[in-house]
């Protein structure tokens, strides 16, 4: 045992000493290393400082023009007018005289409903009315001639108000027909089963060949020229759109598709600002009525509302794109005169239009902010301003001699180092 722990500990001690030559002599040579290698960083950095080429970016100047100012919101469209046409007498459905989804005109006939039974009913009222008025006829002879024979005793005074109370009652019976005919008449006209207003017939809910009553749903006729569109806007709106709305012509209101892609109809104007806010959710109602001539909007759809409440006179505008969103808030990259570009902060004041925003502060109308190639700057790099749609010109042969160059002596120093 005491010769194994011998040779262990002369192989351990072996060990130990190599190791620490080992470390001796290379540690000069790694700081050379090193200090080379940071040299070289160092001499590649202020290199780069001075000799990287320009970025080239598209650069466009702050414009002054006259803004609209919208407010959007999500409305459904909603027809002027929807009826639900049901007859007003009972009895068969003979024929319906429309076809679904027809347009229809106020007064046109619907539906044909078995009119013989009212038929029957006005002509028998009419045949009462005259034979109440042959009774009358008689009553009034009978009067004229008692009043002849009253001065000279023949009649006495209680026949004379006897005749005159009976032509009076049957006047009352024939007023009283007469009645009863326009009645039946009116009865005979509902066989007929009118629209009640202009509109877009839809499915209907009965057959011919059924009985029919008032409770029985025909067809729903839908109001669609001109047509509604409702929308909510937050209370906090409200101020600004009824004062916008006391300036004497009525507010403009467009509506979009889903997606704000394109206007599905335009010309719209605002109609009503309902009279109180909702306190469950604390917006307001609004109604904007659109002609519709083409039809471009249908009951039920849901749109896009952008209703216009004033316009900004010269409001300074930029590219939508030339904001970028920092941890202090939006700024922009700006064109210096000596070609080098600054952050920029600015406070975005509304949308204009679908590519471009209006500024409040942070720019001055010309100042020359980048709208494309913003990831490839910083504070200070100096830029190639490019106009929109510009390609930056191919390096010429003299750029890239000193594009040459300037990786041969980086890779010098690299081997030196080495």
């Amino acid at each position: 045992m005491s010769r194994f722990w011998k040779i262990a500990l002369i192989v351990i001690a072996v060990i130990v000493v190599g190791a620490v030559g080992f470390r001796l002599m290379h540690k000069p040579g790694g700081n050379a290393d090193a200090a080379a290698q940071a040299g070289g960083k160092g001499q590649g950095k202020g290199g780069d400082d001075k000799d990287t080429p320009p970025v080239p970016v598209t650069v466009e100047p702050v414009v002054k023009k006259d803004v609209p100012v919208y407010l959007t919101a999500l409305g459904t469209v909603q027809a002027l007018n929807t009826v639900t046409v049901n007859p007003q007498v009972s009895g068969q459905l003979m024929t319906l005289n429309f076809t679904e989804g027809q347009e229809v005109k106020k007064g046109d006939v619907l539906a044909q409903i078995d009119p013989r039974t009212f038929q029957a009913n006005y002509e028998q009222a009419v045949a009462k009315r005259q034979q109440d008025q042959a009774l009358l006829a008689t009553a009034r002879a009978n009067l004229e001639r008692s009043q002849n024979l009253a001065p000279q005793g023949y009649i006495s005074k209680q026949d004379l108000d006897t005749l005159r109370n009976t032509v009076a009652q049957y006047q009352a019976t024939v007023a009283a027909d007469a009645a009863a005919i326009d009645s039946s008449k009116v009865q005979l006209g509902f066989t007929k089963v009118v629209s009640p207003v202009d509109g877009v017939t839809g499915i209907r809910g009965v057959d011919p060949g059924n009985l029919v009553s008032t409770t029985s749903s025909i067809v729903t006729i839908t109001q669609i020229h001109p047509i509604n569109v409702m929308f909510t806007l937050p209370e906090q709106n409200l101020e600004m759109v009824r004062g916008a709305a006391r300036g004497g012509d009525p507010l403009e209101v467009t509506a979009l598709d889903r997606v704000d892609a394109h206007p599905i109809a335009s010309g719209g104007v605002l109609r009503v600002i309902d009279n109180q806010i909702d306190t469950t959710t604390g917006t307001f109602r609004l109604r904007s009525e659109f002609s519709n001539d083409k039809n471009d909007l249908w009951p039920g759809q849901f749109v896009n509302v952008r209703l216009k409440v004033h316009t900004v006179s010269g409001g300074l505008v930029i590219p939508s794109q030339a904001v970028q969103r920092g941890p202090d808030g939006d700024y922009v990259y700006q064109v210096q005169a000596d070609s080098t570009v600054k952050m920029q902060p600015v406070k975005v004041a509304g949308e204009v239009g679908d590519s471009h925003v209006m500024i409040g502060t942070g720019l001055n109308v010309n100042d020359q902010v980048v709208t494309e190639g913003q990831f490839r700057l910083k504070p200070g790099s100096k830029v190639k301003a490019l106009k929109p749609g510009e390609v930056p010109a191919a390096p010429t042969a003299e750029e890239l001699q000193k594009a040459g160059k300037k990786g041969g002596q980086g890779g010098g120093r690299r081997g030196g180092s080495n």
